[in-house]
C-alpha cells in the first residue's frame, strides 16, 4: 500500500527515436573486440565479457587486448581460473594497474565455479563478489540480453550531451543514469550499450567531438547549444599528496631478493621488492637487512589518490642472516616475476645501474 503523503512518478517513456538511431549506426560501425560478439553473431559467453569488462575499469582497450588474450590461453575457462594459484593470477596482472581488480577477479572466479555457472539476471550478478552496478549491468545485457541500464565513462559524456547535462560530476550521475534509462531499448539492450561505449570512444570524444559524424546529433541538446565539448562538466581535481619511501634490491649469486605483500591493501598478494612501509606509513625509513647500501636513484609513479616518489636502494652484498623471508629470483629473468609497475620500474632502475 502507498503511504500517505507518497506520490508515484509515471514510468519514463523509452525515446525510441534515439536508440534506433544508435543502434543502426552500431549496425555499420561497431568496433572488432577480442571479446565482442558483432550484431548478427551469437550471444558472447558470459565469463568472456566478465573478464573484459573487469580488464576495462580504468583501462584502455589498446591496453587490455594482450592481457586478456593471456588470460584466456591460460585460463580459457572460469573453472580454469577459480583453480588457479593466486600469485600466477597476480603475475598475469602486473602491469594492468589497480591491483584489487585482480583480488575481486579470482573471488568471483571461485564463488562461479561454487555456482556452477554465470547468474543470468542483474541482480544476480550483482550479488558475485567484486561486481558493482555497472559490470552487473554490462554482464546482463551484452552475455544475456537483459534490459540493464549501462553508464561507463563514455556512456556518460554521451547522455550528458545528448540531455545538456550541466550539473558536475559526480553529482550529475544520478540524473545522467535517469536519462541513458530512458534511452535503452527493451530489445537488443547489450547492442545498445556497446554502441553508446564505441560512439563515446570513437566519434562523441572528450576533445573535438566529431558532430558531424554522430546518428545522435538530430537529438543532441549539447550540438543544439553550441558547445558539446564542455560536457559533461567535471569538478576541479585537487592536488593529489605526495607521498616518499625506499625500495631495496637485494642482490646474491645473480639473483634479486622479491617478498610476497600481504595480501589485502596496497598491491596486496603481489611480488614485490622490500619496502619500507611507504604504502601504509608514506615516509618509513627500515633498512631490511644489514650491508653496504648505495642509492640507485628515484623512481616516481602515480596512484589514484597519491603520487610516490621512492628511493631506490641497492645493495649487493647483504649480511644473509638478516634478510626478510622472500624468494631469490634470477635477474636474468626478473620481467617473468609479475612486478607491479612501480616495483618493475624500480627493477629497470637498478638493472641500468648494474
Amino acid at each position: 500500500m502507498q503511504a500517505s503523503g507518497e506520490t508515484t512518478s509515471p514510468p519514463v517513456p523509452v525515446d525510441t527515436a534515439a536508440s534506433t538511431a544508435l543502434l543502426a549506426w552500431y549496425d555499420a560501425h561497431a568496433r572488432r573486440l577480442p571479446w565482442r560478439r558483432l550484431p548478427g553473431e551469437a550471444r558472447q559467453e558470459p565469463y568472456r565479457v566478465w573478464l573484459s569488462e573487469v580488464m576495462l575499469q580504468q583501462t584502455t582497450v589498446a591496453a587490455v587486448g594482450p592481457y586478456f588474450a593471456k588470460f584466456l590461453e591460460r585460463w580459457p575457462k572460469v573453472q580454469d581460473l577459480a583453480a588457479a594459484d593466486d600469485a600466477d593470477v597476480m603475475a598475469a596482472w602486473a602491469g594492468l594497474g589497480y591491483y584489487a581488480r585482480a583480488r575481486n577477479l579470482l573471488a568471483c572466479a571461485r564463488e562461479v565455479a561454487r555456482l556452477g555457472a554465470f547468474p543470468d539476471t542483474e541482480a544476480g550478478l550483482r550479488a558475485l563478489p567484486g561486481l558493482g552496478d555497472y559490470t552487473a549491468a554490462a554482464v546482463a545485457a551484452i552475455a544475456f540480453d537483459q534490459r540493464a541500464v549501462v553508464v561507463d565513462a563514455n556512456v556518460e559524456r554521451v547522455v550528458a550531451r545528448l540531455f545538456a547535462i550541466h550539473d558536475p560530476l559526480p553529482g550529475a550521475r544520478p540524473a545522467i543514469r535517469v536519462a541513458t534509462d530512458r534511452i535503452t531499448p527493451d530489445a537488443r539492450a547489450g547492442d545498445f550499450a556497446q554502441g553508446m561505449m564505441d560512439l563515446g570512444a570513437t566519434v562523441c570524444t572528450v576533445k573535438a567531438p566529431r558532430c558531424l559524424l554522430c546518428p545522435l546529433r538530430p537529438h543532441c541538446a549539447a550540438f543544439a547549444q553550441g558547445a558539446p565539448e564542455r560536457l559533461p562538466v567535471k569538478a576541479a581535481k585537487k592536488a593529489k599528496p605526495v607521498r616518499k619511501g625506499r625500495a631495496f634490491w637485494i642482490e646474491r649469486a645473480g639473483a634479486v631478493l622479491l617478498v610476497q605483500r600481504e595480501g589485502r591493501g596496497m598491491l596486496g598478494g603481489m611480488r614485490a621488492l622490500p619496502d619500507d612501509g611507504w604504502s601504509a606509513k608514506g615516509d618509513g625509513s627500515g633498512v631490511p637487512a644489514r650491508g653496504e647500501w648505495r642509492s640507485g636513484g628515484v623512481v616516481r609513479h602515480g596512484f589514484t589518490h597519491f603520487d610516490l616518489e621512492l628511493q631506490l636502494m641497492l645493495c649487493a652484498a647483504p649480511e644473509l642472516a638478516s634478510l626478510p623471508a622472500g624468494e631469490w629470483w634470477p635477474v636474468s629473468d626478473i620481467e617473468a616475476a609479475g612486478l607491479p609497475t612501480v616495483f618493475a620500474k624500480a627493477a629497470r632502475l637498478a638493472l641500468a645501474e648494474r
